[in-house]
């Protein structure tokens, strides 16, 4: 799939999910009952027990594009590639490597690197990242949009790490194109209330396009 296509994918829906999970099973219900409730980003981490075997299964049961599916917590070029050839759509990173923005630019494959301070952001967009994750997003809050948007209005961003759908709405308003949430959205896993997890991410959509609405007007 064109990266063009990834991004407007990711962004049209503007929710991504953080699969974390004990084993392969486990992480395949998540991220189906994510994609179930609309949410069509899918980031599964490298902190998943097999996550390539695990990429590739999804890669292969979704292959109409119905999910846009990431790697997540990729440290190095190496673990990109692996993830790329299991099938990800896009690349994710709790921090910016240089060779790994070099690597997923060389495919034109999405790369959305952690920054947590301007400099960081700058450094990650004159690398070609698309997108920057602003992680951990909790500790700065939807304020740090606006401080960042305000000298580099042209910023894609996405917060990650404290998103929930209560406060979905403020990340929106405040000039993200897409959120990253991990436990609020998937917290039913642990007591195997996928349904839940489903019924969660038809919130977050639901108040995701309420607040682009309200912008809109």
């Amino acid at each position: 799939m064109l990266k063009e296509d990834v991004l407007k994918k990711l962004t049209d829906c503007g929710l991504v999910a953080v699969v974390r999970a004990n084993n392969a099973e486990e992480a395949i219900k998540i991220s189906d009952a994510c994609l179930a409730g609309g949410c069509t980003g899918i980031e599964l981490t490298f902190t998943v027990p097999g996550a390539d075997k695990v990429i590739a299964a999804l890669a292969e049961k979704y292959s109409n594009g119905e999910m846009m599916l990431g790697a997540g917590t990729v440290l190095d070029p190496e673990t990109a590639r692996m993830a790329i050839l299991a099938g990800a759509n896009f690349i994710v990173s709790p921090a910016f490597n240089a060779e790994t923005a070099k690597l997923c630019n060389r495919y034109r494959v999405p790369y959305m690197p952690g920054c947590a301070t301007i400099t960081e952001v700058i450094t990650a967009m004159e690398a070609g990242a698309d997108i920057v994750k602003i992680f951990p997003a909790d500790l700065y809050g939807p304020k740090i949009i606006k401080d960042i948007k305000g000298p580099l209005p042209q910023a894609q961003m996405m917060p990650t790490g404290g998103v929930d759908k209560d406060n979905v709405a403020d990340w929106i308003k405040a000039g993200v194109v897409a959120v990253g949430a991990g436990s609020s959205l998937t917290k039913g896993a642990k007591t195997g209330d996928y349904n839940a997890i489903t019924e969660t991410a038809k919130e977050f959509i639901a108040n995701i396009k309420a607040a682009r609405a309200e912008l809109n007007k």
